[in-house]
């Protein structure tokens, strides 16, 4: 039994590592799209502040890893999008079931995201450069998508034994 608590303690920490990660990543990611932002706008009404030509690109392409890395930060937190205005009139062990059902099909949307995210990435992001920066592939454009499916599916495997082991443990409690 022991084993089985250090386990748990060991996953879930490695969990929270790799939340922080991805949310100091987030929060580097905003600091860098404001900084490039200010910069850009005031390089167009001070004169001896430069105007980069590669701005605007590299802050929509920070934007996105900052949209679809943060939807794998609140299914962490199981802060995304949900209707509960029946949950009051549903029994525990159903909410659970629902719980399951709707981590099932986000996971299969994280492996679609996973797959086809890594194939756009590969074949139409390696064939294309930014307009501003020729030197820089569009395959960093494309790899969010891939990124987020990912943390994506760790989360919500997390999430997903934690719906299992609840289960179980009220339908133990029941008998």
């Amino acid at each position: 039994m022991q084993n089985k608590v250090e386990t748990k303690s060991q996953m879930s920490s490695v969990f929270e590592s790799i939340y922080n990660f991805v949310l100091l990543v987030c929060k580097l990611l905003l600091v860098a799209d404001i900084l490039i932002t200010t910069m850009a706008v005031a390089g167009r009404f001070v004169p001896f502040i430069p105007d980069p030509a590669w701005s605007e690109e590299v802050v929509l392409t920070l934007m996105s890893y900052m949209a679809v890395l943060s939807a794998a930060l609140a299914i962490r937190r199981n802060a995304h999008i949900r209707m509960t205005a029946f949950d009051k009139y549903l029994s525990e062990k159903a909410l659970i079931v629902m719980d399951i059902i709707a981590d099932l099909f986000v996971f299969a949307f994280a492996i679609v995201m996973l797959v086809v995210g890594w194939n756009y990435a590969m074949k139409i992001g390696s064939k294309g450069t930014y307009v501003s920066m020729p030197w820089l592939s569009r395959f960093w454009m494309y790899f969010p998508i891939p990124l987020a499916g990912f943390a994506m599916i760790l989360f919500l495997s997390e999430s997903l034994v934690g719906h299992f082991k609840k289960f179980s443990s009220l339908k133990g409690a029941k008998s």
